[in-house]
């Protein structure tokens, strides 16, 4: 079984890193109908949520637990922690455990990269970014993977997030556009992403402020969990709508605020051409990305044929695997016999 660190993945390049969950990723999304897929299980607590993601196909299940808690950088922790394991459908048998939190980051950006590869206008120039904590910088460079980025307009409340992102950046060869509010942010942008990490309904703009875009592709991804939503209802209500899994948005993304069942299309059906990508008619269209357990599938499944990591003989292996208490009673036949008293 392969044992993979943060320090593994610090060793691996970022444009290949990206490279290769864009590949791995786009291959899943093309071949959706032969996975088993179910929403994932949540546990809420008022000022968090623990979350495990399963995900299958007849070779590999892999399933990733990952926790959102918007406090934690306030005592110096990260708000999101994530573990993943893939293991060998004929066997049961773990084949790769992994550190996610790196790679939760790198795949959430290659979703969105994705997606705004066919939802996005093809010479979409201007970024606009409201929020710039631990996942800008990986949005920031998968969607410069995918489309011709010069200038990046951004936002955060968290002033000194603001100043971390610009030095992050500084060297990119972007122009950067500090603003002083998320509407500020919204002008001239052609691709939003919007993703704060705060478990409540907030608006971030209000739909007055894109009403007269013809070019706008919204990549909402911070809204993800229920009672948690960044945009306006209104720019939902006039916007295409594309999501990962509908069974699972529904209740986590930006559609919750909406009433009844929302016409969405899902972002396989883009990919496999069932949907079309934006077209003449399409103003807005808004991804609503709330993180689904393909993507870190498609992750796992990269480093599981890569080969990476480091080899951690972690299960049990008795000679004979029907006397598995034969590992236990090796040690009890070296202890002194018991006397009675």
């Amino acid at each position: 079984m392969k044992f993979i660190t943060a320090s593994d993945l610090r060793r691996l390049s970022l444009d290949v890193l990206f490279a290769d969950v864009l590949r791995f990723l786009e291959e899943d999304l093309r071949r959706w109908q032969k996975f088993q897929k179910s929403p994932r299980h949540a546990t809420h607590f008022p000022h968090g949520v623990f979350e495990l993601m399963p995900c299958a196909d007849d070779a590999y299940y892999t399933f990733k637990y990952v926790n959102a808690h918007p406090g934690n950088p306030a005592s110096g922790k990260l708000s999101i922690v994530a573990l993943g394991m893939l293991a060998d459908v004929a066997t049961g048998y773990p084949q790769v455990v992994c550190d996610m939190t790196l790679l939760t980051a790198v795949r959430t950006a290659a979703m969105s990269a994705i997606a705004a590869r066919h939802l996005a206008r093809p010479d979409s120039a201007v970024l606009g970014l409201i929020g710039t904590g631990a996942q800008s910088e990986f949005q920031t460079h998968a969607m410069r993977h995918v489309l011709p980025i010069t200038t990046i307009r951004y936002y955060d409340r968290d002033r000194s997030a603001m100043a971390k992102y610009a030095r992050n950046l500084e060297d990119s060869g972007v122009t950067l556009v500090a603003c002083a509010s998320a509407e500020e942010v919204v002008r001239g942008a052609d691709v939003l992403t919007t993703c704060i990490c705060e478990k409540s309904r907030v608006t971030l703009f209000s739909y007055d402020a894109v009403r007269e875009s013809d070019r706008l592709f919204i990549n909402a991804i911070g809204g993800d969990c229920p009672g948690k939503t960044e945009l306006d209802p209104e720019i939902m209500r006039h916007s295409r709508i594309v999501v990962e899994y509908y069974e699972q948005t529904k209740h986590e993304g930006e559609i919750q605020n909406l009433e009844g069942d929302t016409a969405c299309d899902e972002i396989w059906e883009v990919v496999q051409g069932v949907k079309p990508g934006r077209t003449a008619d399409d103003s807005i269209i808004v991804f609503d990305s709330v993180g689904f357990a393909l993507a870190d599938f498609a992750v796992l499944r990269m480093l599981h044929e890569r080969n990476i990591g480091m080899d951690l003989d972690l299960l049990p292996r008795p000679e004979n695997p029907k006397n598995l208490i034969s590992l236990l009673r090796a040690t009890d036949a070296k202890r002194p016999a018991s006397r009675a008293v």
